[in-house]
């Protein structure tokens, strides 16, 4: 098995070769055709998240190097373990990273996502940075017939987050405003499934240009730069009194301040970035403008099986998107983290 790891955190990746490992119990091996660059990547590969007033939370504790990324995974069964069924070789499928312990109240109840000792591809096991990845059950992996196999694997995390979000807004009525913040790779999904979600009028909010114009491209309706220091004074404005409805894609403190101020009264803003730090809040306004903050982490496995059921359905427009070899994987992330990314850098071990 051939890996990019991180072998000390913040420092470049490393390619490592392994034995091929043996699925055992009701795991299945796969042959990786394509892994999706993800921005929660950078984080782990930084080796913490930004809490906001000097707090960090520190991944030492939680993780063992050297470790292979990689949560956005397609790839082909190439062996079973004594107990795996539902898959059979040759079979290509997403792997579903998002998944629990399986073994708590919260899991058993399949609510995998509030696991607290969570078990995910590519954040706490191998993921797929490398030519081989192990899936722990075959319910976690999702046909996607019809559609691109690097497109596909953008699905598992990209396509699922902004599908989620967009959930949770999508009693947004047609004659109502979404704000979607940040225009990268999930921002744009998220352009592109709205449609399929809400009714909304789709107002995309980013500081890069050309970002803007792929939205508008992308279906959205107006596009607005938030780095202008009367954005939020603009959306009042363009929306009549404020959005109904926002989701802040990049998760800085600049961001969700927009997001929150440019929300009519009543309004609902949906928490998905990850970028980090942390914002003071009114605490009286929350109240006297009855407004909602909710976080959307990832999406579930229900949730990925309807969306593969839109995009097999040719009702969700492919976002852009670059194949890379595996071993540029480093290269990648650093392309990322300096914003030279539009779309998804997908990485395939065969390219």
């Amino acid at each position: 098995m051939h890996s990019q790891q991180i072998i000390q955190f913040g420092e470049p990746l490393e390619a490592r070769d392994y034995p091929t490992p043996e699925p055992q119990g009701t795991e299945v091996l796969l042959k990786v055709d394509a892994c999706g660059v993800c921005h929660s990547d950078l984080h782990i590969w930084e080796g913490f998240f930004d809490l906001g007033g000097g707090q960090k939370l520190d991944l030492l504790q939680r993780m063992t190097l050297p470790f292979t990324l990689g949560h956005e995974v397609v790839g082909e069964v190439v062996a079973l373990g004594p107990d795996a069924e539902g898959v059979e070789v040759g079979d290509k499928r997403i792997v579903f990273p998002w998944i629990g312990c399986r073994e708590c109240s919260v899991c058993k109840a399949g609510d995998e996502l509030l696991c607290m000792a969570p078990q995910t591809v590519g954040t706490r096991y191998n993921g797929g940075y490398a030519d081989e990845v192990i899936a722990p059950h075959s319910k976690y992996l999702i046909p996607y017939d019809g559609v691109p196999t690097e497109l596909a694997c953008t699905y598992a995390c990209s396509g699922l987050t902004a599908y989620s979000a967009l959930k949770k807004l999508a009693h947004l009525r047609e004659d109502q405003s979404l704000v979607i913040i940040g225009a990268g790779g999930v921002g744009l999904s998220a352009v592109h499934f709205a449609s399929s979600v809400t009714k909304a009028k789709i107002i995309v909010a980013d500081i890069d240009a050309t970002k803007r114009s792929i939205a508008r491209q992308s279906g959205a309706h107006e596009t607005i730069d938030n780095g202008d220091p009367d954005a939020v004074a603009k959306l009042i404005e363009m929306t009549g009194g404020g959005a109904e409805g926002a989701i802040d894609f990049v998760g800085a403190p600049a961001t969700t301040e927009f997001g929150i101020n440019g929300l009519c009264k009543g309004g609902h803003l949906v928490s998905v970035g990850l970028f980090g730090d942390s914002l003071p809040i009114s605490l009286a306004m929350m109240p006297l403008m009855m407004r909602t903050i909710q976080g959307s982490y990832v999406g579930t496995l229900e949730e990925m099986h309807e969306l593969m059921e839109l995009v097999k359905g040719g009702k969700v427009a492919p976002i852009p998107y670059e194949v890379r070899p595996l071993d540029e994987a480093h290269n990648a992330l650093m392309d990322l983290q300096a914003g030279k990314v539009k779309g998804r850098v997908v990485l395939s071990p065969t390219k």
